[in-house]
């Protein structure tokens, strides 16, 4: 059987166009001759994710995205669409589908985190879903840090030059000159006051060596006599122990008491109240007393010059003419 050139080239044709779509289809990562299985994921963003995008697992191509589309509750959300070849790991059900980038300029692809669930997902099946931060974003989360770090590092190098410039202008130059001068001068009187206590250490060696057998001896005695010590202490103990069981408290009370009514007794006096009082306020007395005693004074040196007035003596028992009238 013959066959027509015209069919002949029909079917090279066919076949050629064939190989080219498989090719093509090859050349993406899908096998046109081999059973895909088609999952989805919903996104809040894809972060630039698009059509014909490689599918990954622990980063082997194993598919790639098919389908992109808004989800039809106008939540916003995105449905992402993607085959995986049927001769790939079976994909377990708590599986999730995170969106990762692939290189610095932004490439994207779905990576699968295989989960450890015992039930596969089936075809159709919603994985979970994530997001990882693109390459510059975890630039910038590292960066930002250090960015901070340099503008504090900035503004604290800008006050200390402001303090260098207000510190080092002329009159700052001559007092700190002033200053290092009177620090050497400090040093070199701190080093003669060392030169003399060293002297001084010298020529007093043997004072001060007799002064410390004497804390030793005195050291001694208190630890031989610490017997005594100890008695003292405890009849110290003893009479403190006294005080406290005296019943202080009281014996001020009453001394209070007594006192009040002493200055209670004073004070009548001040007012010239009782017999004390009107001898001390009223000097009557005081001058009957004084007048009394200067007649009696009077009276005895009278009785001293002339005591027969006073005194008269009868030897045979008569009587005095002036008694007879």
């Amino acid at each position: 059987m013959k066959y027509s050139r015209e069919i002949k080239v029909s079917v090279l044709v066919l076949a050629s166009v064939g190989l080219l779509i498989y090719g093509l289809n090859y050349l993406k990562g899908v096998d046109v001759l081999e059973k895909h299985r088609q999952y989805y994921a919903i996104y809040d963003h894809i972060e630039g994710l698009l059509p014909d995008n490689a599918v990954q697992i622990n980063g082997f191509k194993v598919g790639k995205v098919n389908k992109i589309i808004f989800h039809p509750d106008n939540s916003g959300k995105i449905i992402v669409g993607f085959v995986i070849n049927s001769s790939a790991l079976q994909i377990p059900k708590n599986s999730t589908a995170r969106i990762s980038s692939l290189d610095l300029l932004g490439t994207k692809a779905v990576s699968i985190e295989l989960g450890f669930s015992l039930v596969n997902a089936e075809i159709g099946d919603t994985l979970l879903s994530s997001i990882q931060a693109s390459l510059q974003d975890e630039v910038n989360k590292q960066v930002q840090p250090l960015k901070e770090k340099a503008e504090a590092l900035i503004s604290s190098i800008d006050s200390v030059m402001t303090v260098v410039q207000t510190v080092f202008n002329k009159n700052a130059r001559e007092n700190l000159t002033k200053s290092f001068e009177s620090i050497q001068r400090a040093i070199e009187t701190f080093e003669r006051t060392s030169l003399r206590l060293d002297t001084l250490m010298t020529e007093e060696k043997q004072r001060i060596n007799d002064i410390m057998r004497n804390v030793d001896f005195i050291t001694k005695n208190i630890r031989s006599n610490n017997d005594q010590l100890t008695n003292i202490i405890n009849n110290f103990s003893s009479f403190s122990d006294s005080l406290v069981k005296a019943d202080i408290v009281k014996t001020i009370q009453n001394t209070d008491k007594a006192m009040t009514a002493f200055s209670g007794i004073v004070s009548k006096i001040n007012r010239g109240e009782g017999t004390a009082g009107m001898l001390l306020k009223n000097d009557t007395l005081y001058r009957n007393l004084e007048s009394s005693a200067g007649e009696l004074n009077i009276l005895l040196k009278d009785l001293e010059k002339n005591p027969k007035r006073y005194v008269h003596f009868s030897i045979f028992g008569k009587k005095d003419k002036k008694e007879k009238k």
